[in-house]
Order: C-alpha cells, then structure tokens, then sequence
C-alpha cells in the first residue's frame, strides 16, 4: 500500500499539469502566438539563443517575448528586457522546473495580443523539465559541447521530449575535444523525428537554421 500511493500521487499530478498545459496551448493558438519551450542544462545558452532569435526575427517584423525562468535571480529577465523584448520573470523557489500552473500564472503577465511568437525559457537542468509539460506548440532541448559528447546518451528522456534538438558552443568542440557528430548521431537515435540544429549563439551561427527548423 505504502509503495501504491508515491505512484498514484504522481499520476494525479502529471495528468493535472497536463489538463493545465492544454489550456495554456488553447489560449496561445486563440491569441495567435506561436509558442517554444527550452529546456537544457544551466550555461548550455537558451538566454542567449532567446536574445539572437527575437533580435533576428525581430528585423523581419516577428513580435517576440520571452518567459524566463530560474530558481532565483533575474539577471536572464534583465539581459533580455534590456533589448526591449517583452518579459515576463517567473521564479520556483525551490522547484527544478516550470509546469503548466506556473506557466498559466506568467502568462496572464503578458499581453498575448501584442506577440506572434512567445519563448519560454526553462530551469536548468536536463531532469526535471521533460515530465511537465507547460502548454506550447513545440519543445527545444539545447545542450551545450561543454557538457561533454555523451550528455545525450546520459539523458536520454528529456531528448525523447525534444521536437528540436540545439548543439550549441560549437565553436568550442575542439577546445572541449568533444565530437560533434557524435552529439548529432545520438539526438537522432534517441529522437529520430526531432530536428537537430547546430549553432554558435555567439556569433549568431546556425540562428537562420533554427528560425526555419521553428517554422517561422
């Protein structure tokens, strides 16, 4: 009885997170606001990757915001609001990840109407995110070369989530010594309808290749 309970405590919550989450997708579709949660490991580069995309897809005339969320802190709230992208800052406490609930609550800090596209940057850590869900059209797992050529192999659950796979730091590989191809080749044996992309959010390399893979 006693090992009963944790299994179904667990299910009622994952299918709560997940009734939640279908409601934040319906609200973003009326709203016409595409919608792409991140998810990776703290330093793999999603608040930078968030900030070259609204910069690039902003020269086209695409309206983004961002939710950015993290233990504690806003500095990843103040980098991007800095460049006059709508923000929305959403902090957990002591939780390692963002669900639908939390989602719904940053949402309503938004004004929907004013954006085509919404990214909403998760905890980091390659764990937690991949059981919940939150609500948007797609989910992007970025994994930076600095965390080594088997990080995918380690983690495989969360790349089973991905609809977009990033390899980002690219331009580290060699300094890293870690092989690229070997990250790509394990993305699409784990996932293998997952689209992978590989960018050096520094310099802005493979951002075009992400916006198509985005869709937009």
């Amino acid at each position: 009885m006693h090992q009963v309970m944790p299994i179904d405590m667990e299910k009622d919550l994952l299918d709560a997170n997940r009734k939640l989450a279908a409601e934040n997708h319906d609200l973003l579709g009326r709203s016409g606001v595409r919608s792409f949660d991140l998810m990776g490991s703290i330093g793999s580069g999603k608040t930078l990757l968030i900030q070259r995309l609204c910069e690039s897809m902003g020269k086209k005339g695409v309206r983004c915001g961002a939710v950015l969320g993290d233990v504690m802190g806003d500095d990843d709230y103040k980098r991007i609001s800095a460049l006059g992208i709508p923000a929305v800052n959403l902090n957990t406490g002591k939780e390692c990840h963002l669900d639908a609930h939390l989602t719904e609550h940053a949402l309503e800090g938004i004004d929907l109407g004013s954006l085509d596209v919404l990214f909403i940057e998760n905890v980091g850590n390659l764990v937690c995110p991949a059981d919940f869900p939150l609500g948007t059209d797609s989910r992007i797992v970025v994994i930076s070369v600095t965390e080594g050529d088997d990080m995918v192999r380690k983690h495989p659950l969360i790349f089973k989530e991905a609809d977009i796979i990033v390899i980002n730091k690219s331009d580290l590989a060699s300094i890293m010594e870690v092989d690229v191809n070997i990250l790509v080749s394990d993305a699409r044996t784990v996932k293998p309808s997952a689209e992978v992309v590989i960018t050096n959010a520094k310099t802005g390399e493979g951002v075009q290749d992400l916006i198509r893979a985005l869709g937009i």
